[in-house]
This record gives structure tokens, C-alpha cells and sequence, in this order.
């Protein structure tokens, strides 16, 4: 069993940045593929970036392209999200997720995922 806590959201204004973390517990995260999803008021949970457990291949969403990186330190057991340029629409629940997977697979659906974390808040003022 794998339990994720996200730590790192809040309340910033329009253009500036934020880093969320994701801390992984239970067992290693060693050889699991991760992921960063949202979800806004009334809306469906949608997918913002992932990262494969080899070699580190990245995918993000194209809404947060050039602007969200996501990084992992697999001696930490803990995943990141870099978050600049901050939009109002970037305002949601941030959730972190992950799934067991060796391989360079970069994880985009949510389904996929067996662990998630509680979610953090981040929201963004105009």
C-alpha cells in the first residue's frame, strides 16, 4: 500500500508560482509511474502532467505547457510540481497519483492510477 500527501498549494496571485510536492509513504515509490491531476469547481478531473518511472519521460497537458514542470527524487519518494506563470483558470484541486510501472510508460488517464493523495488547494487570484 502507497500513501501520497500533497503539500504546497495555496493562494497566489495571477503570474506567480508555486511548487507542490507530493511525498509518497508505505513503501518505496521505487518503480511507480506519476501523476499530477486536477479538478475545479463543477468540473471533471483532468489531467495536468506525468512522469514515467524510467528514464523520466514527461508529459503535461497542453494548457500548462512551457508553464508546470514536473520532477521526481525517487530517494525522497517525492514528486513535484513547479507551477509558474499562474492563470485564474489554473484554480482547482491539485490530487497526486500513482500507479505500479518499470517501464518508460508515461501515465495520462486517470483510470490507470491505483494511489491517490488527498489533494491541495491552489488558487489563483486575477
Amino acid at each position: 500500500q502507497v500513501q501520497l500527501v500533497e503539500s504546497g498549494g495555496g493562494l497566489v496571485q495571477a503570474g506567480g508560482s508555486l511548487r507542490l510536492s507530493c511525498a509518497a509513504s508505505g513503501r518505496s515509490a521505487a518503480g511507480f509511474a506519476m501523476g499530477w491531476f486536477r479538478q475545479a469547481p463543477g468540473k471533471e478531473r483532468e489531467f495536468v502532467s506525468a512522469i514515467s518511472w524510467l528514464r523520466a519521460y514527461t508529459n503535461y497537458a497542453d494548457s500548462v505547457k512551457g508553464r508546470f514542470t514536473i520532477s521526481r527524487e525517487n530517494a525522497k519518494n517525492t514528486l513535484y510540481l513547479q507551477m509558474n506563470s499562474l492563470k485564474p483558470e489554473d484554480t482547482a484541486v491539485y490530487y497526486c497519483a500513482a500507479t505500479v510501472s518499470r517501464t518508460v510508460a508515461v501515465i495520462l488517464t486517470p483510470e490507470e492510477y491505483t494511489y491517490w493523495g488527498q489533494g491541495t488547494q491552489v488558487t489563483v487570484s486575477s
